[in-house]
């Protein structure tokens, strides 16, 4: 192996791997910020943007909800109802893994 090989699979690799990985995330957040900068916001946009990171949650718990089984589906439901009804993310996320907890519990 090449002395440079063996620098970055030995003691450097986790330092510069994380140092890759800092100037990925700066770099897409900048060039966000740059592409953005450029762009006109139209009210089609605007709502478009506002609705983005709603799909991403929902893009991201559906597929989770439905591998998991009815557990996991009562769990979102029970999350879904308590965000509605108290608009506090951590009771939403008690009430979601407390109704998964039980179902589980009870052999389900």
């Amino acid at each position: 192996m090449s002395p440079i090989r063996d620098w970055i699979a030995g003691p450097a690799g986790p330092y510069l791997a994380i140092l890759a990985m800092t100037a990925a995330t700066y770099l897409c957040r900048a060039g966000g910020v740059f592409v953005m900068s450029r762009v006109l916001i139209t009210p089609r946009l605007e709502r478009g943007l506002r609705a983005l990171p709603g799909s991403i949650v929902v893009a991201t718990v559906l597929p989770l909800a439905v591998q998991g089984g009815p557990p996991a589906a009562l769990g979102l439901i029970a999350a879904l109802a308590a965000m509605a009804w108290l608009r506090t993310e951590l009771a939403a996320l008690a009430a979601g893994l407390a109704v998964v907890s039980l179902v589980r519990a009870a052999g389900y």
